[in-house]
């Protein structure tokens, strides 16, 4: 079964005090921020999908994508819904729900989770890839599994994460890095994301507020987009945030901008 770090988080969305006995220290919390701070490349974000949670900020580097994978199916499929009127194929996994909120010829849906073993109700990202890659081409990955998605990363094959031109990441639980556990499992991931992607945008999700320590907040819910290594030539700190095509993702809640913290610190 996949890792879920909701299985650490309370009824609130927030770390059980059980996690915060020893406490990461500060210094350890910045330099992984530094490791994931954002850089510009010669593509232009674009905005894809709605106004609200489900519009995400690419690349603009989309010709020539051969397939969409999306696991995690919500209410709306705003971002999947563009690629399919380009007549890219999208295919869909997710367990909870029955199928796609929408219908259209180019949504493929399975009724799975992903998983760090393909077995009942789960399937890896690697057998699901295999299964319906086309035979060339790049792919784009857009994965919102609520906190499943450590272990379904850590258990996917490098050989599969690099058929991805672009991944599109709602992280969970980020909070846990305040624990010398959870930054080792959060670190692990991005470690094996960062080989060959670079991080080129961070947004928070404002359905919880940052928690930390003095100046050093963590947002508990961010969406990471990467680019892979070679689509880029040009790299350059991103130094203002947050980005003219960013919103909020939960309408009636307050919103709050990515902390400097996160990109305003030398690499």
């Amino acid at each position: 079964m996949a890792i879920d770090i909701r299985s650490k988080l309370n009824n609130s969305g927030m770390l059980g005090e059980n996690l915060l006995v020893k406490r990461t220290k500060k210094d350890a919390v910045l330099a992984f921020m530094r490791t994931v701070s954002p850089v510009a490349t010669e593509h232009q974000l674009v905005r894809i999908g709605g106004p609200a949670d489900g519009g995400y900020l690419v690349p603009d580097d989309l010709a020539g994508i051969s397939a969409l994978f999306s696991p995690g199916v919500a209410d709306t499929a705003d971002f999947e819904s563009v690629f399919a009127a380009r007549g890219v194929p999208c295919f869909l996994a997710d367990y909870s729900v029955d199928g796609p909120p929408v219908s259209s010829p180019f949504f493929h849906f399975e009724k799975k989770y992903l998983g760090t073993r393909t077995e009942g109700i789960h399937v890896t990202l690697d057998d699901w890839v295999k299964l319906h890659e086309p035979d060339g081409g790049d792919l784009i990955l857009q994965m919102d599994i609520e906190g499943a998605e450590y272990g379904v990363l850590l258990s996917a094959d490098q050989a599969t994460l690099r058929r991805f031109r672009i991944i599109v990441l709602e992280v969970h639980g980020l909070q846990s890095i305040w624990q010398p556990k959870g930054l080792e499992l959060v670190d692990l991931m991005f470690k094996k994301l960062l080989l060959h992607f670079d991080v080129v945008h961070l947004h928070p999700n404002n359905c919880l507020a940052p928690q930390g320590f003095g100046d050093v907040l963590i947002p508990p819910v961010m969406e990471l987009t990467l680019l892979r290594k070679d689509r880029a030539q040009i790299r350059r700190p991103v130094t203002i945030l947050p980005h003219p095509l960013d919103r909020k993702n939960v309408p009636q809640l307050e919103d709050f901008a990515l902390p400097a913290c996160w990109y305003r610190q030398q690499r």
